[in-house]
């Protein structure tokens, strides 16, 4: 059964959505995380049971997170997305808190052409787990912050929670 709840956050109010789960921590493997606005998000459908009861545990990692006192999330994924999403999403969860990667470094990893870093940041902005599954280090080979689906300055604000931004 999918299950649904909004929690409050330094970035507005998340939409979490799951399933249930006999594995997962707190009975909820996430399905999505998602920020209030950002682009293609879900929105909650028939059917879907709201049941904030289900996330306690995953709300209290991103209270842990946001008061900076969590610098790994231990969360059971909804398996999702198309074998090479995957591993590009594999690839994000390897980028240490506090570090960024380059779109150029994420083809890499995933055995890629720099050919494929457009096909790398096509499957980044379909990361339906954002915050958790860490797109938002992600960068422009530059330096510069690029594309995120809850937008740039969620981005920049989440890179600094984790000291991810060079001074200025």
């Amino acid at each position: 059964m999918t299950v649904y709840a909004t929690i409050d956050s330094p970035l507005g109010a998340l939409l979490l959505v799951g399933e249930e789960s006999a594995t997962a921590k707190g009975g909820t493997a996430l399905a999505s995380l998602s920020l209030p606005g950002q682009k293609g998000a879900p929105v909650v459908q028939d059917g879907w049971r709201r049941a904030p009861e289900s996330f306690e545990e995953i709300g209290t990692q991103l209270t842990s997170y946001f008061e900076g006192r969590l610098t790994h999330f231990e969360i059971e994924y909804v398996d999702g997305g198309t074998a090479f999403q995957r591993r590009v999403w594999q690839a994000l969860e390897e980028i240490p808190y506090g570090e960024t990667a380059t779109y150029g470094e994420i083809a890499a990893r995933v055995g890629t052409s720099a050919v494929g870093v457009r096909a790398v940041g096509t499957a980044i902005g379909r990361n339906p787990l954002l915050v958790v599954r860490p797109c938002h280090r992600v960068i422009g080979a530059d330096g510069a912050l690029r594309g995120y689906a809850g937008g740039l300055e969620r981005k920049e604000r989440l890179l600094g929670l984790e000291g991810a931004l060079a001074a200025s």
